[in-house]
């Protein structure tokens, strides 16, 4: 089973939607609920992300007898530096994000940390690339 959502860049009202909607579809499917805690963290983090720091993008969730594997692509800027962005509190979210609320420099350490298999490949100009794969 495939679940597909796309995220506009800014959309600030409509934040946390797909992530809310990949959660429910999943506890729909009796997912186990600290497989499904995981992976609603790991879209709802992807999904700011899309929403501070790219020109807009996709979250792609493949549902597998073993494992959930998502997707995340987006177009924009890019990551300049992978490593210093995957540190704690790094943050290249703007003032407007912050007085949000939003932008504590959390998200990429967050989706790695829950995940079982993560990887991101970024692209300055381009845009960035991340699976994510949380096993059963």
């Amino acid at each position: 089973m495939k679940l597909h959502y796309e995220v506009l860049r800014d959309d600030f009202s409509r934040a946390g939607e797909a992530s809310s909607k990949i959660k429910n579809t999943l506890r729909q499917l009796a997912i186990d609920a600290g497989i499904l805690r995981r992976i609603a963290i790991a879209t709802y983090e992807a999904e700011i992300n899309l929403v501070i720091h790219s020109h807009g993008g996709s979250i792609d969730v493949y549902i597998k007898p073993d494992c959930i594997e998502i997707y995340v692509e987006d177009s924009g800027p890019g990551i300049e530096n992978v490593d210093l962005a995957m540190t704690k509190g790094f943050s290249t979210a703007t003032p407007f994000a912050r007085e949000m609320g939003f932008g504590a420099g959390m998200g990429l350490p967050n989706m790695e940390k829950v995940s079982d298999d993560f990887l991101i490949e970024s692209e300055i100009h381009i845009g960035t690339n991340i699976k994510m794969v949380v096993n059963y």
